[in-house]
């Protein structure tokens, strides 16, 4: 890697430089017209002073203020939580800005893709049966569900971890020590022939868990009928069987409220069993098995014909992020969903906690004053919130993220924001509203990966592009979660969960632009049915509703 390809500043505004490979300290560096020598070694992802910066001083980066000096920091001296911390700029209700520069769409505006066409006029990429408690109290009765119903319908996965576990046993039996046992060449479970599907329109039987639906307050019921409502009107759910104890505060009328909210006149297979009401548990489950079973003969009714890309409602995520995510796979994003915007499709940007400190610049792209002063609004509170409990959006860095060059909030959440790309932001959406308009949409989520998922499902999205520098296995049981990396060493070290590389940007050999297109390409398989995301192959079927607490 020559000079020029060592170090970035990001924005001319900057003062700071990121290392894009590990520098020794000594290293000369030569930046427009300045010579200086490095203070300390500059690992990968992390930050040097291009100039010297001394106590309070303000620190810039994505060309917004990113932190403050809390110590001198010499020429050349590393930026860590040692020597500088959290600060971002104050906001207010500014001017529109509305321009931007829309992307060439003439590879992809006649593109389409293979979805499940909805009665409300949404398009599926996946065709999917819920089966849902509406309280955790019948989480037990949903897993007998499970059990009854995933294998003999062939939607068990064939790999597992069987033979390893046999394997251990012959080694206790033959008398093998605890030391041998933890050295022992483990051999690889071999894949079996999966089951041939029962209903071959039908890509699964999904059993969406929680432990939530009573003992918390009613707005938090009332939030997950919301959510549960967002499932099963979801583009990729053909129907659903939902399970009610009869007693708690999620009821099934509420559910039927928000069902009605989303989608008025909703016709999808649907059926909710009341334990109190039918008696036994024998009489409750081999109703739900009737009535399953029927539904998803309904559903199997249902094939996948062609739809405009403008069907697509993208999900943007991070998770693991490192110090690499805002100048690779988040601004890779940012082209994807500047392109689908384009051609009239939705995208939505989640996660509040790791927006701190741009709100002056979404907020003025915000398409009018009502939908700015909500933004706004949503994030003074909840930021008030976190502060109640004694946090604030500044605790929002994990310690993966410290360690990998994230070492304040709004450095983390000035490259977050760049998955939003450019185009005017259409609405913003309070948990656990719909999506209802084109373009971007910010969705107010915690930073949390699976709760922030989650709810972009819940609203809507039918696909999830989600970028991790330090990988992550997190994914959805009804939105194919796409996982793209930051970095080449983290998607060389775990190809059984990442599915793009965007490291490429990183090392010099691929455009923003081309790994954009290279990343819609991808979306359009996997829209297709053509493809499957590692997260889908492994089962990979996280959903946590969020309780609408402090989480960050």
């Amino acid at each position: 890697m020559t000079q020029e390809h060592s170090f970035l500043r990001i924005h001319p505004k900057d003062n700071v430089l990121v290392a894009l490979r590990d520098l020794e300290q000594g290293t000369l560096i030569e930046f427009a017209e300045q010579r200086f020598n490095l203070k300390d070694r500059i690992a990968a992802k992390h930050k040097f002073a291009i100039d010297a910066l001394h106590p309070n001083d303000s620190i810039f980066m994505y060309g917004v203020l990113v932190g403050k000096a809390t110590k001198d920091i010499p020429q050349g001296g590393l930026l860590s939580t040692e020597n500088i911390h959290h600060a971002s700029s104050e906001f207010h209700l500014g001017q529109r800005k509305l321009d931007w520069h829309q992307p060439d769409i003439s590879s992809f505006k006649d593109r389409t893709f293979m979805g499940y066409h909805r009665a409300d006029g949404s398009v599926g990429t996946a065709n999917y049966w819920l089966v849902i408690p509406l309280v955790f109290c019948e989480n037990r009765n949903i897993n007998v569900l499970k059990e009854a119903l995933v294998d003999k319908l062939g939607y068990k996965k064939a790999k597992n971890y069987e033979s390893e576990v046999e394997q251990l046993m012959g080694l206790y039996q033959a008398g093998r020590s605890t030391q041998e046992i933890l050295n022992a060449d483990m051999q690889t479970s071999a894949e079996k022939a999966g089951t041939k599907r029962f209903f071959k329109n039908i890509d699964g039987i999904k059993f969406l868990t929680h432990d939530m639906g009573c003992g918390g307050t009613q707005q938090d019921s009332q939030a997950l009928c919301g959510l549960l409502a967002g499932y099963i009107t979801h583009p990729n759910v053909a129907g659903a069987t939902v399970l009610s104890l009869g007693c708690q505060h999620a009821q099934g009328s509420i559910l039927q409220a928000e069902i009605a909210k989303r989608d008025p006149a909703f016709s999808k297979p649907m059926v909710i069993l009341e334990q109190q009401k039918i008696g036994t548990e024998r009489k409750l489950l081999q109703e739900a098995l009737k009535q399953t079973f029927t539904g998803l003969m309904e559903a199997n009714l249902n094939q996948r014909k062609p739809a405009p890309l403008s069907r697509l409602c993208i999900g943007l995520e991070c998770g693991g992020s490192d110090g690499f995510s805002g100048i690779s796979a988040n601004p890779a994003l940012g082209y994807v969903s500047d392109l689908l915007v384009s051609m009239g499709g939705s995208v939505i940007l989640s996660e509040f906690p790791e927006l701190c400190g741009v709100e002056q610049e979404l907020s003025d792209r915000c398409v009018d004053e009502d939908t700015a002063k909500r933004f706004m609004d949503l994030m003074i509170t909840y930021n008030a919130r976190a502060e109640e409990t004694g946090s604030g959006f500044y605790a929002n860095p994990s310690f993966g993220n410290i360690k990998d060059g994230l070492i304040t909030d709004a450095i983390k959440s000035a490259g977050a924001a760049k998955k939003g790309g450019t185009s005017p932001i259409t609405a913003v959406l309070d948990y656990p509203e719909k999506v209802t308009k084109n373009g971007l949409n910010l969705l107010c989520t915690p930073g949390s990966d699976v709760e922030s998922t989650t709810a972009e499902v819940g609203s809507g999205a039918n696909v999830v592009l989600f970028t991790t520098g330090l990988g992550t296995p997190t994914g959805n049981p009804v939105a194919p979660v796409i996982k793209l990396s930051t970095n080449t060493v983290t998607y060389n070290k775990m190809p059984d969960i990442i599915d793009i590389n965007c490291g490429t940007i990183i090392e010099g050999t691929e455009t923003i632009k081309q790994a954009g297109e290279r990343i819609l390409e991808y979306v359009i398989q996997v829209a297709n049915g053509e493809v499957q995301p590692k997260s889908v192959q492994l089962e990979q079927d996280d959903f946590i509703p969020w309780k609408r607490g402090v989480s960050l």
